[in-house]
């Protein structure tokens, strides 16, 4: 038993106590009710985070913003009254069982498609096309070019995202994660593969960072700094995303939200979903410079866990694909029992196969 380790024993992040330092990372499921406005909450949702409040923290799947914010058939937002009432069940499970939430808080920016915004075109930083596809209810399909946002619109964002973190503690979350990574709009500002702005948005370090700390600010003054995070993937790839120095725009970043006295940073070692060893980025320094709470991410098993957590590389780990199959994930990692395998054919799709199914270690031996 693993019990003594110290992944598994309490702490806070920022004003959030948790119950162990296991992370449930954010996974997009597409099983939010879409024709009646992307709505979650459903007995199948409150099933699905209910069985997976073992975890210390779970961090909510992506939630939109606003209608444009979205890139995924059946995503829900956190925009309208319904939404919110739809997450309440989905908070108040989870809190029923012990755990913790924050809901992560999403604008896809330029990946998306006018059958998925109601036929808007998509926005972002700069028109550059990424070389990315789309799902939507008429198949596979390339995602347009998108317009560049003004400076009023861009100020019009920040305060959906104030909107978002408001409703969010609304609807019951314990606090919110600003989804910064993976090539979405925040990281679409951030990096000057996406960023050809020649305003205070953009060309130099501190003009493309200006976007993120806008949203850190306004959320802030909404929630208190110790509610609120930020995912990053300084290095990711991911939605055809790059930069030519992400030490420098990260790390001028990571020193302002120190300063702002956040209360984690969530970080992705890595390519999203592939190898932990890409070049471009210190995240030792990070550790080091960042005071708050370090969450790492991708490609961690139970060992590198523990030893990330042990060694103080990291205060605490989240696990995406691993809690998708494996509901109590928090006890198989304590006995080092056996995990179930995930099938990827399910992660999107509707109804509770490959959702609410995977059996629990107790009903496997059962």
């Amino acid at each position: 038993m693993n019990t003594t380790r110290k992944l598994f024993q309490p702490t806070r992040i920022g004003d959030i106590e948790v119950a162990n330092r296991v992370v449930m990372a954010p996974l997009t499921r597409s099983r939010a009710d879409e024709a009646a406005g992307d709505i979650p909450g459903s007995t199948m949702n409150v099933e699905y985070y209910r069985q997976r409040s073992n975890a210390g923290l779970i961090i909510s799947e992506g939630t939109q913003v606003s209608p444009l914010g979205k890139g995924y058939m059946a995503t829900p937002g956190i925009y309208s009254d319904a939404q919110v009432e739809g997450w309440k069940a989905i908070t108040q499970a989870v809190h029923a069982a012990g755990s913790k939430i924050v809901a992560q808080i999403w604008h896809v920016g330029r990946i998306t498609h006018p059958d998925l915004t109601g036929g808007a075109q998509p926005v972002a930083p700069s028109a550059v096309k990424p070389k990315v596809v789309a799902y939507t209810h008429n198949g596979k399909v390339e995602v347009p070019e998108p317009r560049a946002l003004s400076v009023e619109e861009i100020a019009e964002v920040v305060q959906e995202f104030r909107r978002a973190a408001a409703n969010a503690i609304r609807a019951g979350f314990d606090g919110v994660e600003i989804h910064g990574a993976n090539g979405y709009l925040v990281d679409q500002f951030l990096r000057d593969g996406a960023n050809r702005r020649t305003d205070q948005y953009g060309g130099s370090v501190e003009n493309r960072v200006r976007f993120a700390l806008e949203v850190i600010d306004g959320v802030i003054a909404e929630i208190g700094a110790g509610r609120v995070g930020i995912r990053l993937s300084p290095v990711t790839p991911a939605n055809d995303l790059s930069d030519s120095n992400p030490q420098a725009v990260f790390g001028h970043l990571v020193e302002e939200l120190n300063k702002r006295g956040i209360a984690f940073i969530h970080f992705v070692e890595g390519a999203t979903g592939g190898p932990r060893d890409v070049p471009g980025f210190d995240f030792a320094w990070a550790r080091r410079t960042f005071k708050g709470t370090y969450i790492a991410n991708n490609g961690y098993d139970g060992a590198m866990a523990v030893e990330a957590v042990e060694s103080g590389r990291a205060d605490a780990v989240a696990f995406g694909r691993l809690f998708i199959a494996n509901p109590d994930l928090v006890p198989r990692l304590k006995r080092n029992a056996p995990l179930n395998a995930p099938n990827p054919k399910t992660f999107y799709a509707p109804g509770p196969e490959g959702y609410i199914d995977y059996p629990a270690l107790e009903a496997a031996a059962a």
